[in-house]
C-alpha cells in the first residue's frame, strides 16, 4: 500500500488472476541479444513466441490491443536505447524507433502487433550484426566472424571454420589476426566469456550450467579463462553485478 494525500490507495494485486511478469534477467538477456546482432539468440526468442505470451505481461489495459501496443513501445525503447549505446548512431536508431512506433499506430488486432515486433526486433538485430562486422575487415573475416556467433555455444574449431569457408586453416589464422590483432581461438573464448557474463549477471543458472553451455571443457577452464579476461572469477563477478543494468 501507498500512502498518498493522507489517504491509503491499495495497489491492485493481479496473482489470483494469475497475472505474472516475465523476469527482468530475460528481458536484459534479450535486448542485450538484439544490440550485440546475436541472430541466433533473437530468433530462438522469437520461435518461443516469448511477445506473445500473455503470461510475460503486466496489465497496462483491459483492451488486448492496446496492452501488447504499450508493451511494444516499452521494448521498442528498450531496444533503441540498448543499440545506440552498442553503436547505432542515436539518431538512426531513434528514427528507427519513430518509423515503427507510426507503422503501430494502424494496426487493429493483437497479431498484428506480434507480427510487427517481430519485424522491429529482426531489423535492429540485423542493423546491428552489420555495424559489429565492420567494413575495415574482409569477407572471409566477416564470415568467420558470422560462423563464431552462429555456432557460439558449440566447440568451434578453426578446421570447421576453415572449410565452411573453403579456405585453409592456416590461411585464415594468419589472416584473422592481422585483421582482428588476436588468435581466432582466443576471439571465440572472449565471445563466450562475454555472453556469459550475460548469464551470470541476469540470470541464476550455476557456473557448470554455463560453462557446459558454451562447450567449455571443464567448469575449471571455464573460470581460468573468465579470470584471464575479466579479472575476476564468475562467482566473484555475480557477486558483484547481480542483477545490475549497468557494469
Amino acid at each position: 500500500m501507498k500512502l498518498l494525500n493522507d489517504k491509503w490507495i491499495i495497489e491492485p494485486d493481479f496473482s489470483e488472476l494469475g497475472m505474472k511478469h516475465r523476469k527482468l534477467s530475460e528481458e536484459y538477456l534479450f535486448f542485450k541479444a538484439v544490440a550485440e546482432g546475436n541472430l541466433s539468440v533473437v530468433n530462438e526468442n522469437l520461435r518461443e513466441n516469448q511477445f506473445a505470451e500473455a503470461r510475460g505481461f503486466g496489465k497496462l489495459s483491459k483492451n488486448n490491443t492496446v496492452n501488447v501496443k504499450y508493451h511494444f513501445v516499452i521494448a521498442i525503447a528498450m531496444i533503441t536505447r540498448y543499440c545506440s549505446k552498442a553503436g547505432m548512431e542515436i539518431e538512426r536508431a531513434f528514427r528507427l524507433s519513430d518509423y515503427y512506433i507510426q507503422k503501430l499506430d494502424n494496426l487493429h488486432t493483437v497479431q498484428e502487433v506480434h507480427q510487427l515486433h517481430e519485424e522491429m526486433v529482426l531489423d535492429f538485430t540485423n542493423k546491428m550484426r552489420l555495424i559489429k562486422s565492420s567494413n575495415t575487415v574482409s569477407k572471409h573475416i566477416t564470415e568467420c566472424n558470422n560462423y563464431i556467433y552462429g555456432h557460439i555455444q558449440e566447440r568451434i574449431l578453426v578446421e570447421d571454420i576453415a572449410i565452411e569457408l573453403n579456405v585453409s586453416a592456416s590461411y585464415l589464422s594468419r589472416l584473422f589476426k592481422a585483421e582482428m590483432g588476436i588468435s581466432i581461438s582466443k576471439y571465440i573464448n572472449h565471445q563466450k566469456i562475454k555472453l556469459s557474463m550475460n548469464l551470470l549477471r541476469f540470470s541464476d543458472e550455476s557456473i557448470l550450467d554455463i560453462a557446459n553451455k558454451f562447450s567449455f571443457s571443464s567448469q575449471s577452464h571455464f573460470i581460468k579463462q573468465f579470470k584471464e579476461f575479466v579479472g575476476m572469477t564468475p562467482k566473484k563477478y555475480r557477486d558483484k553485478y547481480y542483477m545490475t543494468i549497468e557494469q
